[in-house]
């Protein structure tokens, strides 16, 4: 995952500025996502409780693979590791904030944010089964709404990312077609369309293509004033891409029946909620006296935990539950 450079500037902030004496210093290495959030609480950290953050935004996978070879304190991912292989490492897995994941347009005519779609369509839109705006298919979600016959142009993410794992997850629980052929994951075959790396790099291919659809992170979308589309949720309901529609979907998730915290945040069953939602998780060796910094690490994010919610929010990005913040570091704790 990729965010503009004002975001991680952020990111590099907590390595970039000068460390306090005595300010206990830890790594960590993953997911760009989360590197804006983690630069803020690393800013805030390091003049409130004397722990200074390093962080590398170097990818989900990179930052799993990290933590595994006991070359950085935590790592960061936007998809959760598989649970054996968390135990088998002796490794324990928290959420630390949450954000959805948004498709953008760019269709000549139709104002920003008036477009509808739902999960089966925009799946059969990716698959090139529908390819015209004006299909039929889309005018039946959108009545009133002037569509041009303009040929749609798919963009994907070429690179490997956690925003492709979720966009993908969610188009094969709406679609079987798509579940059988396409199936999920960071990197998959993609019927056709345009590839881009980054963001940036879908958000140029949309901006620059007319009749394009793309997906990026919301925060992404928010800052760069993209054009989103409404989605058709659980519920029946179109709803609205932002914080209050992340908030929802968190609520409604099943958080005591996650393995691992590992909770499954795609098209929750909750009034308003926003159907493409997910955490970014960190990984930390237990118990936590073994990993070098333990200690430090511990207390980083008990603190960010517990006061970091202010930040998340302005970054755009949803809190974790506090009755789930509480179990965290409760099981943190505990953990053997």
């Amino acid at each position: 995952m990729y965010f503009p450079v004002r975001f991680l500037a952020l990111a590099l902030a907590a390595s970039a500025a000068p460390v306090l004496a005595h300010a206990a210093d830890i790594t960590g290495a993953g997911s760009s996502f989360a590197a804006p959030i983690y630069g803020a609480w690393g800013a805030d950290s390091r003049s409130s409780i004397g722990v200074s953050l390093n962080y590398q935004t170097v990818g989900s996978s990179a930052g799993q693979n990290q933590i595994l070879a006991k070359t950085v304190d935590f790592g960061a991912s936007d998809v959760p590791m598989d649970a054996q292989k968390l135990d088998a490492a002796h490794l324990f897995q928290f959420p630390t904030v949450m954000g959805g994941i948004v498709p953008v347009v760019n269709v000549p005519g139709v104002p920003a944010g008036s477009l509808q779609l739902d999960g089966p369509t925009l799946a059969a839109i990716y698959r090139g089964d529908i390819e015209q705006w004006n299909d039929p298919k889309i005018a039946a979600l959108n009545p009133g709404l002037k569509l041009p016959d303009t040929a749609i142009a798919t963009v994907h993410r070429a690179d490997g990312s956690g925003t492709t794992a979720v966009f993908t997850s969610y188009l094969a629980r709406v679609s079987p077609e798509w579940k059988a052929a396409q199936g999920s994951g960071a990197s998959i075959s993609w019927p056709g369309g345009i590839g881009a790396r980054g963001n940036d790099g879908v958000a140029a291919s949309v901006r620059n293509t007319e009749g394009a659809i793309g997906y990026v992170e919301y925060a992404f979308a928010a800052n760069t004033h993209m054009a989103t589309v409404k989605l058709k949720n659980h519920s029946g309901a179109f709803v609205a891409a932002g914080l209050d529609s992340f908030s929802r979907a968190a609520e409604a998730a099943d958080w005591k029946g996650a393995s691992h915290f590992a909770v499954d945040l795609i098209d929750t069953n909750g009034a308003g909620a926003w159907p493409i939602v997910s955490p970014t998780y960190v990984l930390v060796y237990v118990p936590t006296a073994q990993a070098e910094h333990g200690a430090a690490v511990r207390k980083f994010f008990g603190h960010a935990l517990q006061d970091g919610d202010k930040a998340a929010n302005r970054l755009d990005y949803v809190p974790v539950p506090a009755n789930v913040k509480a179990d965290i570091l409760q099981k943190w704790d505990s953990a053997k």
